[in-house]
Formats: C-alpha cells, sequence, structure tokens
C-alpha cells in the first residue's frame, strides 16, 4: 500500500543498514535516480530502465548511510530524469503532497518530500540541480539542503548537468537534518554560529507579497540568532538575467547527456520535457559563452557577499505550491518565476538550506538561508539553532 504514491510501484526496495553507527534506528527513502544495488534506476521514465542496466554498487551517498547505521525503506518517484520542478508525472502519477493535499509536491524529488512530509521515514534523499530538492522543501514544509557543489560524492547517481548537479535531503525533524549531515559531510556542526546576516530585498520583492509577509517572523528570528543584519541586492543583473544563464548552462548539459539515449531509444516523454530538450538544441556557443561569463559574475557576487560568518537569506520559493492539475500552457510562466529564485544554487554552486515555519493560505512556503562555498555545516547549524529558539 503507498496511499502517497509516493514510491515507485512494484515490490517494495528494503535494506536493513548496519547494525551500529550516529543513523541506527533511522529510515530513509532514495529518489530513482540514486542507485541502490540489485534495484532498477528507473528514472520516472518507462523508457529510461531499458537503456540503463540494473546497478551492481550502491551510489556513494547510499552505502554511506547505510554504514552509519540508517535503513531504506523503498524508492521515490521522480519527474523524469530530473527534468522537471512541479512534481507531476504522467507515467507514474503525482506524489501527494501531506502539507497541502489540494497542490503539487514539488519535484523533481516529488516523492521523496511527500514520503518524508507524510511521515513514512525519517529523511530521504533527492538531488538538485535546479532546485529539486529546495523547492520540494518549501512546498511541503520540510527542512532541505543543496550542498556545495562537488561537496558530496555523485557516483551512481544519474546526471543531468554536471556543473550543477548536487544530491541533498529533506527532512521534519532538525536534529535528523542535522544528523544526516555530520554523517555525509564527515564532520560535527560546528558551535560557533555565523555572524551577520544580509537580507536580499529584490528577492523578497520578487515573492508574492504575501510570501514576504508571511516569511519576515522568520527572517526576524534568524537575525536574532545570528546577530547583525543589513539588506543587500542579491543580483544587481536582475534575477531573470541569473536564471537565464543557468537555464542555458543547465539546458545546454542535460541535452548532452540524454542525447545518446534519445537518439538509440526514442524514448516516450512527457510534453513539457520533450520540448525543453528540444528547445536546448538551438543554443549557440555564442549564447553558451555570454551564459558562462554571467556564472562568473554571479560567483563573483556571492564571493563579495559573503566572506566568512556571514550568510544571506530569500524566500525559496515565490508563491506556495500550486494547485493540481492545472494546464501546461498555465503553468509555465510560474515555472520560470519559480527558477528565477532557484538559479542561485546552480549558478554559484553555493550550499543553501529551506527553512520551514511559514505558510500561506495554509500551504507551506520556506526561507532559504545561502552561505560561502564549504559552508554546509555552518547552515546545518544554523538550522537546528533556528528551531531551538
Amino acid at each position: 500500500m503507498d496511499p502517497l504514491n509516493a514510491f515507485v510501484p512494484g515490490r517494495r526496495c528494503e535494506i536493513a543498514g548496519a547494525a551500529n553507527g550516529p543513523l541506527q534506528g533511522l529510515t530513509f527513502a532514495v529518489k530513482d535516480l540514486i542507485d541502490v544495488a540489485g534495484w532498477p534506476t528507473g528514472g520516472g521514465n518507462p523508457d529510461w530502465e531499458r537503456a540503463n542496466p540494473v546497478p551492481v554498487r550502491h551510489a556513494w551517498v547510499v552505502e554511506r548511510l547505510l554504514s552509519a547505521g540508517a535503513s531504506i525503506i523503498g524508492k521515490t518517484a521522480t519527474d523524469e530524469v530530473s527534468l522537471g520542478i512541479l512534481g507531476e508525472n504522467p507515467f507514474t502519477g503525482t506524489p501527494l503532497n501531506p502539507a497541502a493535499p489540494d497542490r503539487v509536491p514539488g519535484g523533481s524529488s516529488s516523492g521523496s518530500a511527500s514520503a518524508v512530509a507524510g511521515g513514512v521515514c525519517d529523511f530521504a534523499l533527492g538531488t538538485d540541480t535546479g532546485g529539486s530538492v529546495r523547492v520540494p522543501s518549501s512546498f511541503s514544509g520540510l527542512f532541505g539542503i543543496r550542498p556545495t557543489h562537488g561537496r558530496l560524492d555523485f557516483r551512481g547517481i544519474t546526471v543531468q548537468a554536471p556543473t550543477s548537479d548536487t544530491v541533498g535531503w529533506m527532512a521534519r525533524d532538525p536534529a535528523v537534518f542535522a544528523a544526516v549531515g555530520e554523517t555525509l559531510f564527515g564532520e560535527p556542526l560546528p558551535d560557533a554560529l555565523p555572524t551577520r546576516l544580509l537580507v536580499a530585498t529584490d528577492a523578497f520583492a520578487f515573492a508574492d507579497p504575501a510570501v514576504s509577509e508571511a516569511l519576515m517572523p522568520l527572517v526576524d528570528r534568524l537575525a536574532d540568532i545570528v546577530g547583525a543584519r543589513a539588506e543587500i541586492t542579491l543580483a544587481p543583473q536582475g534575477l531573470s538575467v541569473w536564471q537565464a544563464a543557468q537555464r542555458c548552462l543547465q539546458s545546454s548539459e542535460s541535452l548532452r547527456t540524454f542525447a545518446p539515449w534519445l537518439d538509440q531509444y526514442n524514448p516516450r516523454m512527457q510534453f513539457g520535457v520533450a520540448r525543453n530538450l528540444a528547445l536546448a538544441s538551438l543554443i549557440t556557443d555564442a549564447d553558451r559563452n555570454k551564459a558562462a561569463l554571467m556564472r562568473e559574475e554571479a560567483r563573483a557576487r556571492l564571493r563579495l557577499l559573503l566572506p566568512p560568518g556571514t550568510i544571506l537569506c530569500l524566500p525559496t520559493t515565490p508563491f506556495p505550491a500550486p494547485v493540481l492539475g492545472q494546464s501546461v500552457s498555465a503553468l509555465a510562466f510560474p515555472r520560470e518565476r519559480i527558477t528565477c529564485l532557484a538559479c542561485l544554487g546552480g549558478l554559484t554552486g553555493s550550499p543553501q538550506v529551506n527553512l520551514p515555519g511559514a505558510t500561506v493560505d495554509g500551504a507551506p512556503v520556506g526561507l532559504s538561508i545561502v552561505g560561502p562555498r564549504g559552508s554546509d555545516t555552518a547552515l546545518l547549524a544554523v538550522a537546528r539553532a533556528f528551531m531551538d529558539e
């Protein structure tokens, strides 16, 4: 039985963790883009599995968690080969958003978010290239992290866009969220917290007014924890300019990644996924060079804004989860708005954590904290302190 529709159909993947370890007794789910030895990696597409043999080794991140004592309770649904942000999949169905049942769960780590928010497991793995852990975390009221790009080993995980791909996780409980981080990063959370908080006013202005208003108490609480507070403009060129650069680079790499599969297997795909891959074929070298320059500017901007001891905050998503069942065309512009806020992660490679705690019209919206590259455990420490307030 799977009332959440969170797991891949068929026999449930269940693997016991080590008898001892820091995560002993915890359970987790694995997004169906991440290899578990002896179990197919289906990728959310009916034709992906036949082109990819059953893995004989666990992905690094899975092996690390099992060795730490956590046990797998299933593999979870995903948007097709991670190319989605809302969590609606016509082939496997849409996982339930337990925090807002009339709304989408967010994607592409939709099943992982559903399983955690529904209380089926303690935490779940997802991938985040353009927002696929952060967005479902915001929509489902969860803690979620996109680590520093390259910080965690990506072996055994379906690649989309290598310069942006990361593996992250979601949890309901901040202590569990932190414990998973200590295990995967191989270091304890620091005792000292950042001492300066920047508030990205352009990002808050870009979000719906109701979202910005709902997040302000969270910002105030965060400022009380961190100390000094200042308002800044995150993207002087414009968030949409950053988003266009990230979309160009990510789409180009995605097409390069999946081109051999498309060419050999002519797979079945939903319209939105196929359309975006087709549009990627029109991107020129000049487009990519311009986007790469914008990426260098964005990274320089983050280095300038975020010296050690400083973090910034912004809305994770500009609105709560859209209602279920809307047309492809009706959701086209909302998707663009979501990625205007989410592009920061892939473009700069900085770590980002979603903090739950606010709602709009009864549906969750999250506040993100971003730190300098390599400050992952500091962000986890802030998240833990945030919930202790």
